[in-house]
């Protein structure tokens, strides 16, 4: 099983790549840019075809892809014919567009994926289906349930296994945690609860007693709640997923904000004895053995791996867009970086009555993009190695 796991998430990877370069290819045929090959990998070319003017194809190292648009920096001599659909020669606006158009299809993939994740496959979470009724309401996590314990308001007023509670105080909630949130802020206050047994509604008036946790008086019912598959409609999958997509991104700036501060403990946990922080810095390798794991996991039924691998995937790619927008080349955010800068030369000459200038010569930066590419690469080599030698493992 766990082959399936890695596998699917290999599949998985080079779709999402071959999203990516089709946001530059299409963006940039709509725009009249001339588009001469488009592959998934690098090195040996081992297939391809011809279609139009494009050569689309496969290479022996699945490591990524790339959309050759011609014209992408002023010194590439072009022919007449080829010379007015140059990537340099189209405004600023759709070089923006073309090279922005990757990142945003990981985004778009992302948000999908959740919003799939949310409206069909479902996530695991507290139901509202009482699976066990407290005898009393422990004070401290060692007390034993006696007749000097307080009584469990749920017992008290008759809930027993199976009930599923549908409203508090006349009001529905969607979510658990929220009726928990009512409960919590509730000790000693009196509660209107509606239960559903076996279909007939019941009203019971409870007061959750007190019981204090991290130096707060919290209320507390006194059930335990089914674990179970929850699904939405529509309209609330889509908010979840806007919302998760979010919080996704906002991680995913937190992380490229601290990374460089994970390096030495990387390298700690990959040559030392350290263990593996799981909060840590991972690759791909990384990544594929955690899919595997989940996949050949028992602990977790089909439907939670399924969702597990939906969220893995949807993580990377909102991880992976963010990450190809940093203003560094050899990246798509440093080749915007240059075309903004582009946007304001021409807005200076403009004011001033001067020409228009020529577009910034990108390969001046060669001696600057050669150092990212290395400092990137190196990472990526000790994360593969730190993949190898010290693997975050999985707690199921």
């Amino acid at each position: 099983m766990a082959i399936i796991g890695i596998l699917a998430f290999a599949i998985a990877l080079l779709v999402s790549v071959m999203i990516h370069e089709a946001g530059h290819y299409l963006t940039a045929k709509k725009f009249g840019m001339k588009v001469t090959e488009f592959f998934l990998g690098f090195g040996q070319k081992i297939w391809s075809f011809t279609r139009g003017e494009t050569e689309f194809g496969l290479k022996a190292i699945p490591a990524g892809g790339y959309c050759r648009i011609v014209g992408m920096t002023p010194r590439e001599e072009l022919s007449p014919e080829d010379a007015p659909r140059a990537f340099v020669k189209a405004s600023v606006a759709q070089r923006l567009i073309v090279l922005g158009a990757g990142s945003f299809l990981h985004f778009v993939i992302g948000f999908v994926l959740l919003f799939v994740l949310f409206s069909s496959v479902g996530i695991t979470s507290l139901t509202n289906k009482v699976e066990r009724v407290s005898e009393c309401i422990p004070q401290t996590a060692t007390e034993v349930c006696s007749a000097k314990s307080v009584p469990s308001p749920a017992k008290n007023v008759g809930i027993v296994a199976g009930d599923k509670i549908v409203k508090v105080n006349g009001i529905s909630y969607k979510e658990w945690n929220d009726v928990v949130t009512v409960i919590r802020s509730s000790a000693g206050k009196q509660l209107d609860i509606t239960v559903d047994r076996n279909g007939s509604l019941i009203n019971l008036l409870v007061t959750p007693a007190a019981r204090e946790l991290d130096g707060e008086k919290i209320g507390v019912l006194g059930v335990v709640n089914e674990i179970g598959t929850i699904t939405y409609g529509p309209f609330t999958a889509l908010g979840k997923a806007t919302r998760f997509t979010g919080e996704i991104l906002q991680n995913s700036i937190t992380s490229l904000i601290s990374l460089p501060s994970k390096i030495p403990d990387l390298i700690n946990q990959t040559f030392g004895n350290q263990e593996r922080d799981p909060e840590g810095l991972v690759g791909v390798v990384g990544v594929a053995r955690v899919s595997g794991e989940t996949a050949e996991t028992k602990a977790l039924t089909t439907r939670e791996k399924i969702a597990t691998f939906i969220l893995i995937v949807a993580s990377l790619n909102l991880f992976v867009g963010m990450f190809n927008l940093l203003p560094l080349l050899p990246l798509d955010g440093g080749h915007m970086a240059v075309a903004v800068a582009d946007g304001f030369r021409n807005a200076r000459a403009k004011r001033k009555g001067l020409a228009k200038p020529a577009p910034f010569d990108v390969e001046r930066l060669t001696p600057i993009t050669m150092v990212v590419f290395v400092l990137m690469a190196s990472l990526s080599l000790l994360l593969l190695t730190a993949d190898i030698l010290n693997p975050i493992r999985l707690n199921f």
